[in-house]
């Protein structure tokens, strides 16, 4: 792999070198961030610890990476100038894991879940007598529709469902096709 320094500016204001680079890489794969630190380090006289790329991005179908980097005078410096998402992508700090708080909550959580359908069961306990004046009312006028509605929709399957659509469909098409042929 060939590393090529394209531009270097100083910043003495927060104590680094802003470099962009590019690096040919024929017959070998995009090289990765802790490489191209490496390669950084002995091109300009650092230590890897100082060095600290902020992206590198490769062009398919060819053999360069081109990325921008930046060359600290101390870690330190590093530390406290750079975001810390890019110190976790170059490795100078561990990323935080966040502490799960959930667990003791959860506990708990199932009791009002059981309280709630209690509370819902409730309900229905009370509409119960309403429902029973409503199919008084009805049985005088539909008491066989309610029979019905069930029975059907339990026991029909997806596939039978689409057989009775099918017959149906032929059932009406036939009609149709004895009306054109006595015209």
């Amino acid at each position: 792999m060939q590393l090529e320094v394209l531009q270097r500016n100083e910043n003495p204001l927060l104590k680094r070198i802003e470099v962009t680079f590019k690096a040919t890489h024929k017959a070998e794969p995009t090289p990765t961030r802790d490489a191209l630190r490496a390669f950084l380090a002995k091109e300009l006289k650092a230590t890897k610890d100082i060095v600290v790329i902020d992206y590198q991005a490769s062009t398919f179908g060819r053999y360069e990476t081109v990325g921008a980097a930046k060359v600290y005078k101390s870690k330190e410096e590093a530390l406290a100038v750079e975001r810390k998402h890019i110190l976790v992508r170059n490795k100078l700090i561990e990323p935080e894991v966040k502490e799960k708080e959930a667990p003791k909550p959860e506990k708990p959580a199932p009791a009002p879940r059981a309280e709630k359908a209690e509370k819902a069961a409730a309900p229905p306990k009370a509409e119960a007598p309403k429902a029973e004046a409503k199919p008084e009312a009805k049985s005088e006028k539909g008491a066989p529709k309610e029979e019905r509605k069930p029975a059907p929709k339990e026991e029909k399957k997806p596939a039978e469902k689409k057989e009775e659509k099918k017959e149906e469909k032929k059932a009406e098409k036939k009609p149709e096709g004895k009306k054109k042929e006595a015209k």
